[in-house]
């Protein structure tokens, strides 16, 4: 089912993502056809749940840190190092995935992401034995490996699929079910393994978890091969139609690069994403650690903390999608989610050393909210200030410079919580949002997109 065909009167200059300055333009002619599908819905519906199982897996170890530590016999480094390589395994597979997406679309993409996260997910449950660790990273890696055909999808799902009105919503709701599911990353663990005194106990509750995981990822890959599309018919709005037609000829997949990295705008926003996840990895990495140093046998408490931390995030990135929509106000909204970030990072900091659950729970929330919510808000604001390039290349990007960075700044953390303290830790973790926050107010307020959108357009009568 669709709603009606709408056409546009192409006129005779529209923007030109080569151009440096917004009056250099490209010639169309013609009329363009575009239509808004209701299966768009399940698409992003399956999407989630794809994403969903992913991200499950990326903080399992590490939310019950001390505890697989015992079962393993190995050292906090190693368990750290389960959540590090879904950061290091995106750096060399980026470019194959996106060159890939870009030939192959949304549905070939997603089935090989759900593929290797169930195969995953099947070798960490036959890792369940003490001597077994390298099984069970052999399984994360897979898992980790899979997440490279994920993380870029939800701008570029949002622009193929949705019309002008909902595609920052849509990419928010995209970026939701990333965080939904490592919200139950950080809950599942600790309620399903326990820190028990006879280690066969232990294995038992991690038998469980990792079977009970890996039945859902095999779920969700049933529903990626039974529903999910690569593009609708005809394009969701003009913009996306004027985008297609532009592209009809052959082009260079690193010409595209390139001209994203000579956009000033993009670069700097390259950085401040960077800056504001790599926060958001190296909290949550370390998480279990912040929190028994204040609350000895936290184990669960640090679980909850995390859940709270992912739950505000989700609602923030679904709050700031509508905004973004309605108010079309992209720079604004960024550089105001970045000021409270900065301002719930210092909080949690010192709500810490309060030992109190209750400020801690209030504060984690806040931070969550904002630096969780940033997610989206830089996709759509990338997407607007480099259109018409691929949403999926320049959402790679982004997250190729965010792994990179994530990696050195959760390496530096680990290494400051244990030489310098937590709170030192965390005031560092404050300064690189304020940072952030600076570079991010210098970002152009170029939004190709909108001017595309509302390029002297008339509909036909």
């Amino acid at each position: 089912m669709a709603q009606n065909t709408d056409y546009v009167e192409v006129p005779k200059q529209a923007l030109d993502s080569n151009s440096k300055e917004k009056s250099e333009t490209n010639i169309f002619h013609g009329k363009l056809e575009y239509k808004v599908y209701k299966r768009r819905w399940v698409i992003l519906l399956i999407y989630v749940c794809f994403a969903f199982v992913n991200n499950i897996q990326w903080i399992q170890y590490a939310i019950i840190n001390n505890v697989v530590m015992r079962y393993y016999n190995v050292d906090s480094v190693a368990v750290d190092w389960t959540a590090i390589i879904f950061l290091a395994t995106f750096v060399p597979l980026i470019f194959p995935a996106l060159y890939f997406l870009e030939k192959m679309g949304l549905r070939w993409a997603i089935f090989l992401g759900a593929l290797g996260t169930a195969l995953g997910s099947w070798i960490k449950a036959l890792s369940v034995a003490p001597g077994r660790f390298w099984v069970t990273f052999v399984g994360q890696t897979f898992v980790a490996m899979s997440q490279v055909f994920m993380l870029s999808i939800p701008p570029r799902l949002a622009a193929v699929w949705f019309g002008s009105d909902q595609v920052s919503t849509a990419c928010s709701i995209g970026v939701f079910g990333n965080q939904v599911g490592v919200a139950a990353g950080f809950l599942m663990p600790p309620f399903f393994v326990k820190n028990h005194d006879n280690v066969d106990d232990i294995g038992s509750d991690l038998s469980v978890l990792f079977n009970v995981t890996a039945g859902v990822c095999t779920l969700a890959l049933i529903l990626v091969v039974a529903g999910f599309q690569k593009a609708p018919p005809l394009p969701p709005s003009p913009e996306q139609a004027l985008k297609i037609q532009a592209a009809s000829e052959e082009e260079s997949f690193l010409l595209g690069v390139k001209r994203l990295m000579i956009n000033k705008g993009f670069v700097l926003l390259l950085i401040t994403y960077s800056l504001d996840v790599s926060v958001l990895n190296s909290l949550s990495t370390l998480l279990n650690q912040l929190i028994l140093i204040y609350f000895p046998k936290g184990e669960e408490f640090a679980g909850q903390v995390g859940f709270v931390f992912m739950v505000a995030g989700m609602v923030g990135s679904v709050i700031f999608g509508i905004i973004l929509d309605k108010t079309r106000k992209y720079k604004e909204t960024t550089v105001a989610v970045y000021v409270m970030s900065t301002l719930g990072m210092l909080s949690f900091t010192f709500a810490l050393r309060t030992e109190s659950k209750a400020l801690v729970y209030v504060t984690s929330g806040f931070v969550g909210c904002f630096v969780g919510g940033y997610m989206p808000v830089g996709f759509e604001l990338g997407s607007e200030i480099t259109y018409p390039e691929s949403e999926g290349t320049t959402a790679g990007l982004i997250i190729l410079v965010t792994q990179l960075m994530g990696i050195f700044h959760a390496v530096l953390y680990s290494w400051m919580v244990r030489e310098v303290g937590d709170m030192w830790s965390n005031l560092f973790m404050t300064a690189t949002l304020l940072l952030g926050t600076a570079l991010t107010a210098m970002i152009p307020g170029d939004l190709r997109r909108q001017a595309a959108n509302k390029v002297k357009v008339e509909e036909d009568a």
